[in-house]
């Protein structure tokens, strides 16, 4: 046997200190003292819905919905189908006939025929017969005598307008205008841009330019000086802060995370972990517990109330129901239907009575029919084939002729 090695026990896990090992057991017993209440009562509901759930919502629910179908749906169908329906088809079909029968017979027979031939036939023959000539001859006299006229006096007006305007206003503008504006304004207006103003502007340029390259050298080596004290400055500045933030910062990691990182750890991690498992072992350890009570109360339920009740049924109530049913049940049965038969067989006799009065009463005030003769069997007896004996059994033919007794087939 190898003492060298120890198997760890189970539930261990690596880095748990004496602290945890010790407050394990007593956080599960309190925490199992705590929620054993919280999960009987869990459980007992939960049965207590499950139980009214299969013994008073369902059935309720189907009462319910047959209770919907009975009183709502089906009444509902049939006011549909025997009643709304009927009543739209006829609302409908009054509809049509007193509102768009009489407008389509108006516009058939009215509109239509009155604008055919009131309106657009002679509209027709008025375009085709007066107006087309019309226009036809208008046409002609515009084409062969005004537009020559239009034309010979747009030409003379043309030429006049030509002569007495345009050819003068040409001659001002070539040989007056443009040599006036070109040798009296262009010309020295281009000399003195040329000549004056062109020279002086770029002598007025370089002077500008030349003085503010040096002012920009001046000011680019008072920029650069300013610039490298400042530099300076901040370096030094930045040298000291880093360092006071170094400290600060070595302060507070030291003095105030650090020992929040071990008591997070050491202490708060394994606390919370074991009431975390503390909770889930005393809920399953609970829940058996639970499980094992509901048993035994429904065991003892069982004995107190559900054997009396069925041993009560078995040995008194069903020998009891078949007595009932063989004995009261199944005669009173019998003789409800041999009533029903009976008065189904009076009822009858009572109508062929009523039915043969009615016919000895119509006998008595018509008649009977010629030939007969009271007391002899009405019709002709049935035969048997190839033989004259007669059969009794045989139905007899109608008692009366054609337009005889009017109440033969009533009844």
């Amino acid at each position: 046997m190898d003492y060298g090695k120890h198997q760890a026990p189970q539930g261990y896990e690596p880095g748990e200190g004496i602290l945890t090992t010790l407050i394990r057991i007593p956080v599960r017993i309190v925490v199992l003292v705590l929620v054993l209440p919280a999960r009987m009562v869990w459980d007992a509901l939960t049965a207590l819905w499950h139980a009214a759930d299969r013994v008073l919502l369902r059935p309720l629910g189907r009462a319910l919905l047959w209770l919907l179908d009975t009183l709502v749906l089906t009444p509902l169908a049939w006011l549909y189908t025997w009643v709304l329906t009927p009543l739209g088809k006829a609302a409908a079909w009054l509809a049509v006939a007193v509102l768009i029968w009489p407008w389509i017979g108006l516009w058939r027979y009215v509109i239509v025929p009155v604008a055919r031939y009131g309106i657009a036939v002679p509209a027709v023959w008025l375009y085709a017969h007066v107006l087309t000539p019309l226009g036809h001859g208008l046409r002609w006299i515009g084409t062969a005598l005004l537009l020559p006229a239009l034309h010979g006096l747009g030409n003379g007006i043309g030429w006049l307008i030509t002569v007495l305007l345009i050819l003068p206003l040409q001659f001002l503008w070539r040989y007056v205008a443009v040599p006036v504006v070109r040798y009296g304004l262009v010309v020295p207006v281009v000399w003195l841009y040329e000549a004056v103003l062109t020279p002086a502007g770029r002598g007025t340029a370089w002077v500008l330019s030349t003085l503010w390259q040096g002012t920009a050298w001046t000011l680019g080596m008072l920029w650069q000086g300013t610039a490298w004290v400042l530099a300076q400055l901040w370096r030094g500045i930045a040298a000291t802060g880093r360092g006071l933030g170094l400290a600060v910062a070595w302060l507070v990691m030291t003095l105030l995370v650090a020992p929040l990182v071990w008591t997070y750890r050491h202490i708060l991690t394994p606390v919370g972990r074991e009431i975390a498992a503390a909770f889930g072992v005393a809920w399953r350890i609970a829940g058996y517990i639970s499980r094992a009570v509901g048993r035994a109360l429904a065991t003892i339920a069982w004995y107190l109330i559900g054997a009396p009740f069925s041993w009560a049924y078995r040995t008194v109530c069903t020998p009891v129901g078949h007595f009932l049913r063989d004995a009261v049940w199944a005669p009173a049965r019998r003789a409800a239907a041999e009533a029903g038969r009976a008065a189904r067989a009076a009822l009858a006799t009572a109508r062929e009575t009523v039915r043969q009065a009615r016919r000895d009463a119509w006998r008595a005030l018509v008649g009977a029919p010629g030939g007969a003769r009271s007391g002899e069997p009405r019709g002709i007896p049935a035969r048997t084939l190839g033989s004259t004996t007669t059969v009794p059994s045989a139905a007899q033919a109608s008692e009366t002729p054609l337009g005889g007794d009017p109440f033969a087939k009533q009844g």
